[in-house]
């Protein structure tokens, strides 16, 4: 089941769900609105490696905004740090940025129970278009999980995406053993 707003209120109330910075303006029906950070990362090579450590770029978003070009994947975060402890979080991209041409992930819209960090998202679009730091980007789903956690997020010694950061991180698919 999806939380609702008085049950995201009661989650944050109980330190169950974490939200840095928090905005009531951005807490929905049963969502909560998440922003783009200030930092974008593109990888250098434009051949990517699943077994190696690709490279990224970092680009400081100005504040005339930056220009997505088609063709090309950007790495985005989100402002907001969060903590999920005893829910499953799910990202998924908002109507209005979806109606400009933009996707913010590719595959990875769902969070882990314990995840405590930043959102990287996975931004392409299909025309050219100007995005700005600070705009609404995303939302947070909450579901319910059934049964007891063995095994949380940021406790694994395997996690690749534990170490707090404002900026977008690469991927880590190097890291696995296959």
């Amino acid at each position: 089941m999806i939380l609702t707003d008085k049950e995201i209120l009661r989650a944050i109330e109980q330190k169950d769900i974490v939200i840095d910075p928090y905005n009531p303006s951005s807490l929905g029906t049963n969502s909560y609105d998440v922003h783009l950070g200030h930092y974008l990362a593109c990888y250098e090579s434009r051949v990517l490696d699943a077994k190696k450590h690709n490279q990224i770029q970092e680009i400081l978003i100005p504040e005339e905004g930056f220009v997505l070009q088609p063709g090309t994947l950007y790495l985005g975060v989100t402002k907001e740090y969060t903590e999920t402890h005893a829910h499953v979080p799910f990202l998924e991209g908002k109507s209005s940025v979806g109606r400009l041409g933009i996707d913010i992930h590719a595959t990875a819209g769902k969070g882990d129970v314990g995840f405590c960090n930043t959102w990287t998202l996975e931004i392409s679009c299909v025309q050219p278009v100007r995005i700005y730091a600070g705009m609404p980007i995303g939302q947070l789903i909450y579901f319910e999980v059934k049964g007891d956690v063995e095994n949380y997020y940021n406790k694994k010694k395997n996690a690749k995406y534990i170490h707090r950061t404002n900026k977008p991180v690469e991927s880590m698919m190097w890291k696995n053993k296959f």
